[in-house]
């Protein structure tokens, strides 16, 4: 018994040394561990705070560059003249000069908002004291009846407001069907001898493609509810009571254009002349002699001797496609990186 209890006791002996020498590897694995740990917390809150300075300083290189690009555009657009912009519209502006509003493209077919850019160019000349006249200066083929018909009232509108501020069109190229419609609201219309005015009609139209799914063996299977749901479809036939209603719907919206057109020439269109509302186009030298014109112009000898204000300022509102996209973009990235700013800021309880 006595044995037993002296071998214990030096086994006890025996163990002390060990846990001695273990007690110090525990500390030292504690410390290392703390460190580490420490280590890179200071370096994830580093990489927070260098990510959080780097979103607000892209947002303000951002804002920099939207506004440097933003003048740029503006001086290099804001004259007619291909000289220094900025001197010369601040120059122009500064005395009597008459406004120029671009029409430009197909109308309502683009990106461009017809309508709006010239409702804003024409209120934005009207406030200038220093204005004198405006010239709508058209180049295009026409489009869409109902954005003519609504620039054609807004015309008449921003006129009837301002009257002692005559607004004349001048036709470039071309100026036909929806471009006329437009350009019958203009209290006087000039075009070049050679420029392409007039075409008073409607056209609509399609493809019939019955005739060849006969041949290739095809049948069309349409399921509609009203008998015609499926008016226009290029796939099945078209009955006589179709072609009926879609001519009856073409010439209700040709007889708007003819009675904005004579509202706008009034007497001075030759209506005598069946051919005016025809759809017929007419060069400059035919369009004076039918009224469809006023008479031979260009933008500046219409500033100079009807308007009697030579210099020009150009009031078309921008509406780049490439401005806009380049503006959305940078929309974004400002506003990411005011998010991300914020966000780092509550993740580190500023």
């Amino acid at each position: 018994m006595s044995f037993k209890i002296q071998r214990e006791e030096e086994q006890r002996d025996e163990n002390i040394p060990q846990q001695a020498a273990a007690q110090p590897q525990a500390t030292a694995e504690s410390w290392e561990r703390d460190t580490l740990y420490k280590l890179l917390l200071s370096v994830h809150k580093e990489q927070r705070s260098s990510r959080f300075w780097r979103n607000v300083w892209r947002g303000v290189g951002a804002l920099l560059f939207a506004a440097t690009l933003f003048t740029f555009h503006s001086c290099a657009t804001g004259s007619f003249d291909n000289g220094n912009g900025l001197e010369k519209v601040l120059g122009a502006k500064s005395k009597a000069h008459t406004a120029v509003i671009k029409l430009e493209g197909v109308i309502g077919g683009g990106h461009q908002d017809q309508v709006a850019m010239l409702r804003d160019g024409l209120e934005a000349a009207y406030a200038d004291k220093n204005v004198k006249g405006i010239i709508i200066r058209a180049n295009s083929p026409g489009g869409s009846p109902v954005v003519s018909n609504t620039a054609f009232n807004e015309i008449r509108r921003l006129k009837e407001q301002h009257k002692d501020i005559p607004v004349y069109l001048v036709a470039q190229d071309l100026c036909a069907s929806g471009c006329y419609y437009i350009a019958a609201a203009a209290d006087k219309i000039y075009a070049d001898p050679s420029s392409l005015v007039g075409s008073i009609g409607v056209i609509g139209g399609g493809f019939d493609f019955t005739g060849l799914m006969d041949k290739l063996g095809v049948k069309r299977r349409l399921k509609i509810a009203g008998s015609n749901k499926g008016m226009g479809d290029p796939f099945t036939p078209e009955t006589p009571e179709q072609q009926a209603i879609w001519q009856q719907m073409l010439d209700q919206i040709h007889g708007e254009f003819i009675k904005a057109v004579k509202t706008g020439r009034g007497s001075r269109l030759k209506t005598n002349d069946p051919q005016i509302f025809s759809g017929r186009i007419y060069t400059g030298i035919e369009a004076k002699e039918t009224g469809l014109i006023d008479g031979f112009g260009s933008v500046y000898s219409v500033a100079r001797d009807e308007i009697k204000a030579p210099d020009l300022v150009d009031y078309t509102p921008e509406d780049d496609g490439f401005a806009r996209v380049l503006s959305r973009r940078l929309n974004s990235e400002v506003r990411d990186g005011v998010r991300d700013g914020l966000q780092s800021l509550h993740n580190q309880n500023w």
